[in-house]
């Protein structure tokens, strides 16, 4: 232990954990952080190592007894029919059929949509309702023949802790520098503090802004794989993340039908992942969003008022460079139309995702830090009861360029870090300057982008600044366009310009390398001929894909993620341990003709596992079926039964490789027969499993 660890312990002795023993754990589960730091909590709370080993061991065998894999439904199922009940640990989520004027639980990964559930649980945990919660829960089985289920939740109790004390964690903090306590909060979500420059410290703080500030929105595009919704899926369990095609105003904002308010509600933080591929259909939605983004209120036939923040993360495939250096592109690029100016203005910051280090081993930490659940409930109680506004109000100064939406984004951002930082008092006045100019930068980067997108001068005050404690007025600029004269300068134009394809020609290099861009990882820098242009045949189009399908998704199809990638190729080789179950073998059915429509494949290879010789007869009649089908078309299909299989991928002779985290079988089991979805795989819900589409 280093000093930090030592003076962390001896202040919140049980709150904290050492991290490496995460990271042992972590890999080969898809189990939250919280969820593993709530069991390492109750079996690891020592600094012996012999019964840290001893706790480790018991952790290991919770999941192992506790957790249901996917592919081990049937088998969870069968354990409590024979046992009369067991526990598990899964994401539990309750849904109400309108039809039968009842609700239902369902398990993640446990293959039932039809359990039962008493009223006091989901009266007691409204998240239950929206969007699922993270718990221990005992299931039973269900004897009685003329009843319509067969399992029912007998206990429940979420993954979270049951009381927090925020007077003891406000005592806690002073016993620690701001440096200090910066370097444990980064230690508490896996980093190591020593590894990164200050500025990529802040906007790791930045990242967790909405968690502590209510109607907080920002933005954050940049390259994979640097964990920009990490904190919504993983640290907190008062934040959800959704994917674009889940932005409906009855999910976000108010049911009319149920006359039920959405999932900002009953949500601290709403994060859109993968913001470029929001798909609004409705315009109203987009009109309620800006109204609840500007105010934390919004009109659906009464008044709605809810403290939920909005976050929206993204990629951003093209040379950061090269877009602030051209006159007819902007770093809001990759979103979608919806997402107008009235919604930019909105964003209080736009952290600049291209400077963040990409996920790796180096910057995790084997230090202590705080167990994750316990820091999220530090958060959360701010975000319901501290309000900073008044305290950053009185101290700041801010310049004559900054303007209505400027002026809150900037003291919203400033807020955040001092509910992070500094629970405990006022910061310094140096601190104060340092979250100051950061904010302002943020803002700053928000404003520039409009002001290229605006054909007029309504955001053309970019020129954002602050009084020091001196008296001294300082200008803030952004690194990566301090020199950059299409962004400080840009050429006015029509709006529909900006719509024609670009020529890679027009776009003027750099004028010259950015000094002060050196303070963070270098930008990301693609061609920029990565941005989608009309004209271009969309084989030319293709790119790597990674991404994360979520539970209750639809609009995945096959035909969706593999089509594209199809073209071309002439044979396609598929591992995947479960295509053995009858509606796991339709599924493959399903993918082959996904295939026979490319038009291009002539032999279809499967390599897949089996339980006994029973099954081996059974699947070997159904493959036996579908070769023939298939050799009427002219294609081959050539089975490979291997009981040892494990790992998941699909392979192209044109050079892609997909990997699924569940393979084929991602959907989920629809309700009945007449259900929409039941056919149509596009409409059918998801579970939660990854996607990488990449080439060798």
């Amino acid at each position: 232990m280093d000093e930090l660890d030592q003076k962390l312990n001896a202040t919140f002795d049980g709150k904290v954990l050492r991290k490496d023993l995460l990271h042992r754990i972590k890999k080969g589960t898809n189990v939250p952080t919280f969820v593993l730091e709530f069991l390492l909590a109750k079996y690891c709370a020592s600094n012996d190592q012999a019964e840290l080993d001893a706790g480790m061991e018991a952790v290991l065998s919770s999941l192992q007894e506790n957790y249901v894999r996917p592919d081990e439904a049937n088998a969870a199922q069968s354990k409590v029919a024979t046992k009369g009940k067991h526990r598990f640990i899964d994401k539990v989520h309750v849904r109400y059929v309108e039809k039968e004027k009842r609700h239902w639980a369902s398990l993640e990964n446990f293959n039932s949509q039809r359990i039962a559930i008493a009223e006091r649980f989901y009266r007691d945990n409204d998240r239950l309702l929206e969007g699922g919660i993270w718990a221990e829960v005992t299931l039973a089985h269900n004897d009685i023949d003329e009843d319509d289920y067969a399992f029912s939740i007998e206990d429940l109790r979420p993954i979270q802790l049951t009381r927090f004390d925020f007077q003891r964690y406000v005592e806690g903090r002073t016993a620690f520098t701001r440096d200090e306590w910066l370097a444990v909060v980064l230690r508490s979500v896996g980093l190591e503090p020593t590894k990164l420059s200050q500025r990529v410290k802040m906007h790791f703080i930045a990242r967790l802004a909405a968690l502590v500030e209510p109607n907080y929105n920002y933005i954050e595009l940049g390259p994979r794989g640097t964990g920009k919704s990490y904190f919504f899926s993983e640290f907190s369990p008062y934040a959800t993340l959704i994917s674009g095609g889940q932005a409906t105003k009855a999910t976000l904002f108010y049911n009319n039908n149920r006359r039920k308010v959405g999932l900002v509600g009953y949500w601290d933080t709403v994060a859109f992942d993968e913001v470029g591929g929001i798909k609004v259909r409705d315009p109203d939605t987009i009109q309620i969003m800006k109204d609840f983004m500007a105010n934390g209120r919004f009109s659906r036939g009464a008044e709605i008022i809810a403290d939920a923040s909005l976050s929206f993360v993204g990629n951003i495939d093209v040379s950061v460079q090269q877009v602030v250096n051209s006159n007819e592109h902007d770093l809001f690029q990759p979103l979608p139309p919806e997402l107008d100016l009235a919604v930019m203005d909105r964003f209080a910051a736009y952290i600049p995702g291209w400077e963040m280090p990409k996920n790796s081993s180096e910057y995790l930490t084997s230090n202590f830090g705080f167990i994750t659940d316990y820091l999220a409930e530090a958060f959360h109680y701010q975000f319901k009861h501290t309000n900073r506004y008044e305290e950053v109000g009185k101290r700041i100064r801010l310049g004559k360029s900054i303007e209505g939406r400027d002026e809150k984004g900037i003291k919203k951002t400033i807020c955040a870090f001092l509910k992070i930082l500094h629970p405990h008092g006022p910061p310094t006045d140096d601190e104060f300057e340092e979250y100051v100019a950061y904010a302002t930068e943020c803002r700053r980067r928000v404003k520039e982008q409009m002001n290229k997108r605006k054909p007029d001068d309504e955001f053309a005050r970019i020129n954002l600044s602050y009084f020091k404690v001196s008296g001294e007025e300082v200008v803030v600029f952004c690194p990566e366009s301090k020199d950059a004269a299409a962004t400080q300068q840009p050429a006015r134009r029509r709006l529909s310009q900006a719509k024609e394809p670009s020529v890679a020609a027009e776009v003027p290099p750099p004028a010259q390398s950015v000094s002060s861009v050196v303070a963070g990882p270098p930008a990301v820098s693609p061609s920029f001929a990565a941005f989608p242009v009309a004209t271009v045949p969309a084989v030319a189009e293709l790119k790597e894909q990674h991404f994360t399908i979520l539970y209750g998704d639809t609009g995945y199809s096959y035909e969706s993620i593999f089509g594209p990638y199809l073209q071309g190729a002439g044979a396609v080789v598929i591992e995947d341990p479960y295509i053995r179950l009858q509606h796991q073998i339709q599924n493959f059915v399903r993918f082959c003709e996904t295939m026979v429509k490319a038009g291009t494949v002539k032999k279809i290879s499967l390599v897949t596992g089996y339980d006994d010789k029973n099954q081996l007869a059974d699947i070997a009649e159904k493959f036996e079926e579908l070769k023939q089908s298939l050799m009427e078309l002219d294609v081959e299909l050539e089975v490979k039964l291997n009981p040892n299989i494990h790992d998941r991928e699909i392979r192209l002779d044109n050079g892609w490789i997909i990997k699924i985290g569940r393979g084929l079988d991602f959907y989920q089991k629809p309700g009945g027969r007449f259900e929409v979805g039941a056919n149509d795989l596009g409409l059918r819900k998801c579970l939660e499993t990854k996607v990488d589409i990449f080439r060798t």
